[in-house]
């Protein structure tokens, strides 16, 4: 049997799929920067205690949890537009709403219903991540992953400036009550998106009963090739980042530490992470037109590994401005390259038939290391200094880079 015949790659990154990630990864970031960035903001502006905004970060549990209910949105169908569309034109309604009506409170009297609708926000947001993510697997195919993936991810990231700046400096003009509402009006853009793009999910592969969305997703997943073979894609997902998340989860702490000011990390070290991240997933999804995705996470995993070291040599070396945005372009770098890879394999190990399910499951699953690598780093820190630290997560990156034998070998077929 003949493999298929490699397209051209002016073919896959000029297609109006690409557009289409473009589109659908603003209008997927767009929400939990507001969570993470414009929310805090307002609060702190209008005097409510750090401790009390650090608390609203658990409103974001239902990224965590999303899998709970994507069975739902893989067994059923909006009475309009389709399985996917639909349920996206619902949850982008729902968040244009929910955003809107922030600004209508006040956080000095009405913190209980805030924390009601930042909740509603948040939930909103993991159900259109669920769709998104069904949508644009069943959109791209094999070969599309990882351009596809990088033109999603940057448009993700750049969604960031909406309610991290454009929002911020509104705010020092106009009421709250207008930035909340002209910031959910973005919501548009994915809306008219969602009405515009076809539908591409396969009815016939639909879930007919609530049972089947539920446990088949399990049953095909560890069916497929075997237990083992799932086992060991769940555990390269969960290790494959797992270094990189502990180099970066105290990483300004670690920045003033070593003697950096507050602005010497917003301008150097803020900066150098924006451009390398960005950088890194163009590169990376330029990369993948010619590269397999196996082959590119065994590149781009050994850049990840590598680059943690330069957070080792800073932590010697001290304060020294040119090397800290040596050091952090290098390994968000690192980060974009590797982030794009795994999203395309996440992707390709999501079955046609449980797309919503099963991918909601990959990305709730990697979520995990995050909140091992947040929770247990500042111990280890203070267990074991810096330096010391840093090789640790070098290290830790190791055996993610060995299951690649199992999940993802060199020369794949």
């Amino acid at each position: 049997m003949n493999p298929p015949k490699q397209r051209d790659w002016k073919e896959i990154l000029f297609s109006r799929r690409m557009l289409v990630c473009v589109f659908i990864g603003f209008t997927s970031g767009m929400p939990l920067y507001v969570l993470i960035q414009l929310v805090p903001a307002w609060l702190r502006s209008n005097g409510v205690d750090l401790a009390t905004i650090g608390l609203f970060s658990l409103v974001s549990l239902p990224y965590t949890w999303k899998f709970l209910w994507s069975p739902l949105m893989d067994r059923f169908v909006p009475p309009f537009m389709g399985r996917r569309r639909g349920w996206a034109v619902l949850t982008q309604l729902a968040l244009l709403v929910s955003i809107g009506m922030l600004g209508m409170f006040d956080p000095a009297e009405s913190l209980g219903i805030i924390v009601g609708v930042v909740f509603a926000v948040s939930l909103f947001s993991a159900s259109q991540d669920i769709v998104i993510d069904a949508y644009r697997r069943e959109l791209l195919a094999d070969d599309e992953l990882g351009t596809g993936n990088s033109f999603f991810i940057n448009a993700y990231r750049l969604s960031s400036l909406v309610p991290g700046s454009l929002a911020l400096i509104l705010s020092d003009h106009l009421a709250w009550s207008s930035v909340f509402w002209i910031t959910a009006g973005f919501m548009v853009v994915g809306i008219i998106t969602s009405i515009v793009i076809r539908e591409v999910s396969d009815a016939s592969l639909a879930p007919h009963t609530l049972r089947e969305a539920v446990i088949e997703p399990f049953r095909e997943f560890f069916a497929r090739d075997g237990w083992k073979a799932a086992v060991a894609i769940l555990a390269f997902m969960f290790l494959y980042k797992l270094g990189d998340n502990m180099a970066t989860a105290l990483a300004t702490p670690f920045y003033l530490d070593i003697g950096f000011s507050r602005t010497e990390i917003g301008a150097v070290a803020k900066v150098a992470a924006l451009w390398a991240a960005i950088a890194g997933s163009i590169i990376g999804g330029i990369a993948m037109l010619k590269l397999s995705i196996n082959r590119a996470l065994w590149i781009f995993g050994f850049v990840q590994l590598v680059t943690i070291l330069g957070f080792a040599w800073l932590s010697v070396i001290g304060h020294d401005p040119a090397a800290l945005f040596l050091v952090v372009s290098a390994e968000y770098l690192g980060v974009g390259l590797g982030t794009v890879a795994l999203t395309a394999y996440i992707a390709r190990e999501t079955s046609r038939a449980f797309t919503a399910t099963q991918f909601a499951l990959f990305t709730s699953f990697i979520a995990v290391p995050r909140t091992f690598a947040n929770a247990s780093t500042g111990f280890l820190i203070e267990w074991m200094g810096y330096t010391s630290f840093f090789l640790l997560c070098t290290a830790v990156a190791v055996p993610g880079m060995l299951m690649l034998f199992k999940a993802a070998p060199w020369n794949e077929e």
